[in-house]
């Protein structure tokens, strides 16, 4: 098989074969075209798509705040505001580099605020669901 590698400014052209690699051409790489400049786009947004609609309040004082470990998408939400939940089960799933992660509850308990929804985007620490 053979592959063209760029690094650091020079392109190689590498043939491999089982067991053995023959390097077939060394040249320097070509810097792309600038682009032409683009003329700006701002105007172009609708005013409706510039501002998300604001998250709702966290209550912090209603009981003990369940995070999330990582950066991720929300693909599932188990429960709802006032559920009884037991400690281990799962409140939510959480998808980070195309693996899911079970968000579990730490404690029994009721679920006293859900925070997030399904398809939010979150970010390491972000408020998931409070149990009270």
């Amino acid at each position: 098989m053979k592959y063209k590698v760029t690094l650091n400014g020079k392109t190689y052209e590498v043939e491999v074969e089982q067991g053995k690699a023959v390097l077939l051409d060394e040249y320097e790489a070509l810097a792309p075209a600038p682009a032409a400049a683009v003329a700006p786009v701002a105007a172009a947004v609708p005013a409706a798509a510039a501002a998300p609609a604001p998250a709702a309040p966290v209550n912090l004082a209603a009981g003990e705040t369940v995070t999330a470990p990582m950066p991720g998408n929300i693909i599932r939400v188990d429960v709802a505001q006032g559920d009884t939940v037991k400690a281990g089960q799962i409140l939510v799933i959480l998808e980070a580099m195309k693996m899911e992660n079970e968000i579990v509850a730490p404690k029994d308990g009721t679920v006293a605020q859900v925070v997030t929804s399904k398809g939010s985007v979150v970010d390491t620490g972000a408020p998931l669901v409070v149990i009270a």
